[in-house]
């Protein structure tokens, strides 16, 4: 177990750093937006590849932030049973629903989009609209973040495990008797 949970450290450490690195992206975005809406009413002027840039960079943050996200548990939960669960069972649900939702799904979600980012990339395939940008940078980063997803799915996997065994403390639990006495 520790040899696991020094690779659940590694995944989230790199999680973390993809995260807050392709925040910055959120903030080109932004300006991206704001020049070519201001350009657009200003001076007429349009461009095709700004407005692809703009979904780019958004597509960029949602897929490469998703490990993060799962990281810093800020993901959707559907709560109306879970949160009514013992802490146990909530580690189990979390533990089977990793092993039987999350991973199948990002895994298939690679092998489906790998082949499609390669044919992309050999072909030097060009967006349909006029002035867009070339498609394979947006599709690599389908299996990139699904690959970040499923190593940050596997560290919450260990984690998981080694609160259900008894090897690591778990931190919501310790968080809520501490809400909880005061």
């Amino acid at each position: 177990m520790p040899i696991l949970l020094s690779l659940s450290r590694v995944i989230d450490a790199m999680n973390n750093h993809a995260g807050k690195a392709v925040s910055w992206l959120l903030l080109a975005d932004v300006l991206i937006s704001a020049l070519n809406a201001i350009s657009r009413k200003l001076f007429d002027l349009s461009s095709n590849a700004w407005l692809e840039a703009q979904w780019y960079l958004f597509s960029a943050v949602f897929l490469v932030a998703a490990g993060f996200t799962l990281l810093n548990n800020e993901h959707v939960k559907v709560d109306l049973v879970y949160g009514h669960l013992p802490r146990r069972a909530q580690l189990w649900i979390e533990a089977l629903g990793t092993v039987l939702f999350l991973m199948p799904f990002c895994l298939i979600t690679i092998y489906l989009a790998t082949p499609i980012f390669f044919a992309k990339f050999s072909s030097g395939e060009i967006s349909n609209n006029t002035g867009g940008l070339v498609l394979w940078p947006v599709w690599m980063l389908i299996p990139i973040g699904f690959g970040l997803l499923a190593l940050q799915g596997l560290s919450e996997l260990i984690k998981r495990i080694a609160i259900l065994r008894g090897d690591l403390p778990d931190a919501i639990a310790l968080a809520d008797a501490e809400a909880n006495a005061l």
